[in-house]
């Protein structure tokens, strides 16, 4: 049986709004395991992003337990829980959040800089090696601006890689991008799940959550349904079979 990375039992959030109490999440239970490939969706205010924050250790539960690889995260204080975030967690955001006067090389090298025991040389390498994974090794020196919105989420993929994550997060990593460059991102977080890399993905659209394995359906802080995903997408395949754009200004 595969490790399990996420478990999360009877998981609730609340935030107080004046006199009003908002409950995001109200009694959440799942399970995510070693390669899986989820997709978490749902309607504005359904408690996907709640529980995106909660998972990627950027907000905690009012009740309720988590334990990521093995670990309960409810223990832990603000440093502990920014390096279990440097350490085992990658992210992946709609807007790239890459520093906009830095080299490709450089944004990905970033997380490395919070690790002491990787010198300069070893960090640039690492970082290269991510790029190339991501086919963007001959972008290295490129700032954002001198990059398609594509290859800037390629950027950040290389950078949620480079410190080797249990589990990476993408939320809406394909909300910027028109439907082509949608499927080449899907492409590559599928080769990447195919190498045993664990992606939980957060989505609202239906025909992108068809890429993953899995998806979980999230309604009024509730889990309404979930279940593997048939008629899988192949991002690769459909690459291959779209019409090439012949439009001229």
């Amino acid at each position: 049986m595969k490790k399990t990375i996420i478990e999360v039992k009877n998981l609730r959030k609340e935030f107080h709004v004046g006199e009003v109490t908002v409950r995001a999440l109200r009694g959440i239970n799942m399970e995510i395991r070693e390669g899986d490939f989820v997709a978490i969706m749902g309607t504005s205010g359904s408690g996907k992003s709640t529980m995106l924050n909660i998972l990627g250790c950027l907000d905690k539960p009012t009740s309720g337990d988590y334990l990521l690889d093995g670990l309960s995260v409810a223990s832990l204080n603000k440093n502990e829980l920014a390096a279990l975030r440097n350490n085992k967690l990658g992210f992946v955001f709609q807007s790239y959040n890459l520093l906009p006067r830095t080299t490709a090389l450089e944004n990905v090298e970033l997380p490395l800089f919070y690790n002491s025991k990787i010198k300069a040389k070893e960090r640039k390498e690492i970082a290269l090696n991510a790029l190339e994974a991501v086919g963007l090794a001959d972008r290295m020196h490129h700032t954002p601006n001198q990059l398609s919105g594509g290859q800037q989420q390629r950027v950040a993929i290389a950078r949620s890689l480079v410190n080797d994550p249990v589990v990476i997060f993408a939320d809406e990593a394909t909300g910027n991008l028109d439907t082509r460059t949608s499927y080449e991102v899907m492409s590559l977080f599928q080769e990447l799940n195919a190498k045993g890399k664990t992606i939980v993905f957060v989505t609202h659209e239906p025909d992108i959550a068809r890429f993953t394995t899995r998806n979980v359906i999230f309604r009024d802080g509730h889990i309404i349904r979930e279940g593997d995903v048939e008629d899988r997408f192949n991002a690769r395949e459909m690459l291959d079979n779209m019409p090439i754009n012949t439009d001229y200004e």
